[in-house]
């Protein structure tokens, strides 16, 4: 079992900064890029070369999707579903 990353290392192992231990660690930064996100937020290199690396079957989409932003109520306090 492989270490985890920092965001910093996953950076650097896949724009080629620094070499990866092996196969398995190149992929597991970008696996980090993508289910954090940084992937689509980095330069257009990061998110075309993780398009790729999904499309290949070397990556994957992430499982877990975003937490829903809260629901703008104008200040007022949701009603419950008892109080409705």
């Amino acid at each position: 079992m492989s270490k985890q990353l920092t965001r910093t290392q996953a950076i650097d192992i896949a724009e080629g900064t620094i070499e990866a231990e092996n196969d398995e660690q190149y992929i597991q930064a970008w696996q980090y890029l993508i289910d954090t996100g940084l992937a689509w937020t980095l330069q257009g290199f990061f998110g075309r070369t993780a398009s790729a690396m999904i499309q290949n079957g070397l990556c994957y989409y992430p499982t877990v999707k975003p937490k829903k932003k809260p629901v703008n109520t104008g200040g007022q306090t949701p009603q419950t579903p008892e109080e409705e």
